[in-house]
């Protein structure tokens, strides 16, 4: 052995060190907070994800998340084969979140994603014994029985409006095809959270050019959308994009009423939705082309206040403030959202980019002021009173 190391190598071992010595803190942190409220904390930084626990009892999980970076990040909870059992997106630096979910026994791996892209840092963890949550309340699995059977209903709706949409690209009639986009993501923008649960069907049917990953093939909506109103030629590309958008919905179809819900995916679901709105539909970049934002935001508040409907009345006896608030909040957006309907438009609403910047503050602060409560939703569900 040497005694005498580079400085290069001697700089590497100091850095390495006090990342050893941030790492440890940052877990002693944890370890401490843990110890306090029975929550596993996360905390996510630019290039971390540490995780306070990595074996806990299944059951009632309750993940209190903290972003000590300089990056908005989301984090995951996903099953084997990135399934994902809950998320939580849109978390900024220096703020946290609570993510409270159901969780079987198993292995999981949890999961930070700095800046909202890749597959994120990741760290397995294992929940152990039998599941430790409570007799559930015979409600909420009625709740659970209705939101199945919603779920696969706009499934069912969504079909042929996406046919009509896929039967006009693949005539080459663009303003056709035009009239029918909007009216054909309706179903599936109230109910994406379960879609998005089975990992591998949003990436082919809604994915952004910004959101793809390295080498991933843009298929779905969006680069439809793209071809009808940016490049405004509909190519034989897009017309094989068309069959395969309806072959990947069909898929879907068939696997979203085997998804797992749970009250609390239910209520994680809801805020999800609010999460889409915020960081995709209040910005406009969402429908950058066709600028139809208001359509999407409408159905994930619909999608978002039909979930919550069928957890209130649980949710009204153990923490009634909450739901008087959720009641105000839910009116309050749609009543906005009435402000700029349009009867003359092929979804009922104004294109997004005639809508002013101060009207676009005021739609963000009344999804900001849903989305408080609507966060504390899964809690109140998943714990008695």
């Amino acid at each position: 052995m040497r005694a005498l190391r580079s400085a290069a190598a001697v700089t590497a071992a100091v850095a390495a060190t006090l990342t050893a010595v941030s790492g440890c803190a940052q877990k002693s942190d944890a370890a401490a907070d843990d110890a306090q409220d029975g929550a596993v904390h996360v905390t996510a930084t630019d290039d971390g994800c540490a995780v306070s626990k990595k074996e806990f009892p299944a059951g009632h999980l309750r993940l209190a998340v903290k972003n000590k970076g300089t990056k908005v990040t989301e984090v995951y909870v996903y099953a084997p084969g990135d399934r994902i059992v809950t998320e939580r997106e849109n978390i900024g630096p220096g703020t946290g979140a609570d993510i409270v979910a159901e969780i079987a026994p198993g292995t999981y791996e949890i999961a930070c994603k700095p800046g909202m892209k890749g597959s994120g840092i990741r760290q397995k963890v294992t929940a152990t014994g039998k599941s430790t949550a409570p007799a559930r309340d015979p409600k909420l699995d009625k709740a659970v029985a209705a939101y199945r059977a919603y779920v696969q209903e706009q499934a069912d709706r969504t079909l042929p409006e996406a046919r009509k949409f896929a039967d006009a690209v693949k005539a080459g009639d663009i303003e056709a095809a035009k009239k029918a986009y909007a009216v054909s993501r309706t179903g599936w923008e109230r109910t994406e959270p379960v879609a998005e649960s089975f990992g591998d069907i949003d990436p082919k049917v809604d994915v952004r050019a910004d959101g793809l990953e390295d080498g991933q093939q843009w298929t779905g909506w969006h680069k439809l959308e793209q071809s009808l109103w940016e490049k405004k030629e509909i190519t034989a590309d897009d017309k094989k994009l068309a069959d395969r958008l309806i072959t990947d919905l069909e898929d879907w179809r068939k696997r979203v009423g085997k998804a797992e819900i749970t009250p609390t995916s239910m209520a994680n679901g809801a805020k999800e939705l609010l999460d889409e709105v915020a960081t995709g539909k209040v910005t406009g970049e969402e429908e950058r082309y066709s600028h139809t934002d208001l359509s999407d935001f409408q159905a994930n508040v619909e999608g978002a206040q039909k979930a919550y409907e069928l957890l209130k009345p649980v949710a009204a006896e153990r923490r009634p403030e909450l739901t008087k608030e959720l009641d105000k909040q839910f009116a309050a957006i749609r009543a906005l959202l009435d402000r700029h309907r349009d009867s003359g438009s092929p979804d009922g609403f104004a294109a997004y980019d005639t809508v002013g910047k101060d009207e676009r503050k005021e739609l963000s602060d009344g999804v900001n002021a849903l989305a408080e409560p609507l966060s504390k939703l899964a809690a109140a569900v998943a714990t008695a009173k």
